[in-house]
Order: C-alpha cells, then structure tokens, then sequence
C-alpha cells in the first residue's frame, strides 16, 4: 500500500462549500493553474505557507473561474513551449514532490 495511508488528504463538497471550509481551518488554497498572474511552483515552494491545500482542475479545461477566484495563490508548472497541460496525476506529483518537507 506504499504511504497512502501516510498522507492527509480529503475529498470535500461542493467548491462553494469547501473553500470556506478550508479557509477556517487555516489553509492556505494554491491553485495549479495557466493564469498571467500565476507565480511558479519554484517562487511558491521557496517560501510555502505552513499548511497548503492543492486545487487542481482537469487537464484542458483546469479549474473554473469560481474555483480560481477563491485560491489565495495561483500556482503555474512552467513547461516547454507547446506544451500546456499536464494530466492531474502528473500535475499534483510534480506538486507535492516540489513542496515536500525536507527530511
């Protein structure tokens, strides 16, 4: 089962009602997402917030606008040129390798 049962993670309702749940418990909501004002994931993991909650969206279409204008941080992967998107699995590995606590 490798660390599955190691890592905390959710699955929470409806977007609407879990933004502000995660704001009250103190998360800090960084988006994945191809937006201008993005920051990389490089600048956010210099300096990352005690407790981060990922949001990422489809591969394609991402993360709606709603989603977008509740994230305290836009976060963008930076990749080759021509290429712009990556699958969610791929997206949230890149993520959280990026943003792991160093041993």
């Amino acid at each position: 089962m490798g660390t599955v049962l190691q890592v905390p993670w959710t699955r929470l309702p409806e977007w609407s009602e879990a933004a502000p749940l995660l704001h009250e418990a103190g998360f800090h909501l960084a988006a994945l997402a191809l937006e201008d004002d993005a920051v990389t994931l490089d600048a956010f993991a210099a300096d990352p917030p005690e407790r981060i909650a990922l949001v990422l969206g489809t591969e394609g279409d991402g993360l709606s606008r709603h989603a977008l204008r509740h994230a305290d941080s836009t976060v963008v992967i930076p990749m080759l040129h021509g290429v712009d998107s990556l699958n969610v699995a791929a997206a949230s590995a890149v993520a959280l390798y990026a943003l792991r606590v160093p041993a």
